[in-house]
């Protein structure tokens, strides 16, 4: 039936989408409620709290704090020359960022169950949605990592910037993207299998021991170094702390490799984010 002249349709029928389709005009088309998700994020976590968005400094100083104490005086693990707190929040300031959309993205189906079964909208708005609302967090943290900065800078530190530094977006925007591909496999096996919420929470704590966050790579040596090495993380932490602390190691070849794994695993999660999507409320 042809549609009139001078009048749009209220409702518009679709063939059912394939495996790899992304809607990214539905995306942008939904962009009000993307921005809503991310003021959600970053209001209502420190709602009612005391000190509210003091939280974003106080965290990270504190855990600073005990990486000292704990790895650097009680482990005696080095760092190389570089200062602990610099090296320690330059670890913490990337890791919080992977962990937090690591975890907004896999819990995308557990915590919307009761949206996505009232109302329809592109489901990868929520998890897109957590990495803005994160990456603003991560810039007011990197707020204390430059102060920290400017003060070993000041006092002649052994601190020393150098032009791989400006690969910095590069390297959030990687992040981002290995969270929400992890992140968005684990929250469609999760929607059907439950028992593996359990041991989210422990596989992030294993990896970040595996990823050169609290360690430089050279403390790993050539005995575990090749296994650190094949996380794709790695190369993305080393590139940071070689760009800005002037210490680890810029591997182009390990970058390429980390893209690569990223975009296999992004065309993964996506596939099975979408055919979890068409079942997810039989399940839920």
């Amino acid at each position: 039936m042809e549609k009139e002249k001078g009048k749009e349709w209220t409702l518009v029928i679709k063939p059912e989408k394939r495996l790899l389709d992304v809607d990214l005009k539905g995306i942008w088309r939904y962009r009000d409620l993307w921005y809503m998700y991310i003021k959600r994020d970053i209001v209502t976590v420190y709602k009612q709290t005391v000190l509210g968005p003091l939280w974003f400094f106080i965290q990270p100083i504190f855990t600073t704090i005990m990486y000292m104490f704990v790895f650097g005086g009680l482990a005696g693990i080095s760092t190389d020359g570089v200062p602990q707190p610099l090296f320690y929040l330059s670890g913490i300031t990337l890791w919080n960022y992977f962990s937090s959309c690591f975890n907004g993205s896999s819990n995308t189906f557990s915590d919307n169950a009761g949206i996505f079964g009232k109302v329809y909208f592109p489901r990868l708005v929520v998890p897109l949605a957590s990495l803005t609302s994160n990456l603003i967090k991560m810039v007011i943290q990197l707020l204390l990592f430059i102060s920290v900065y400017i003060y070993y800078a000041a006092i002649g530190g052994p601190v020393s910037i150098n032009s791989a530094a400006f690969l910095f977006p590069v390297l959030v925007l990687m992040l981002a993207f290995h969270a929400m591909s992890w992140g968005l496999i684990v929250s469609s096996l999760t929607s059907k299998y439950r028992d593996l919420r359990h041991l989210v929470g422990f596989g992030l704590q294993l990896l970040m021991y595996a990823t050169p966050v609290i360690y430089p790579l050279s403390v790993a040596g050539e005995k575990y170094g090749w296994a650190i090495r094949l996380n794709p993380l790695t190369p993305i932490f080393e590139a940071f702390k070689y760009g800005v602390l002037g210490n680890g190691s810029l591997s182009w070849g390990g970058l390429l490799y980390s893209f690569v794994f990223m975009v296999v695993m992004l065309f993964v999660s996506i596939i099975i984010f979408n055919r979890v999507e068409r079942h997810f409320m039989d399940t839920v």
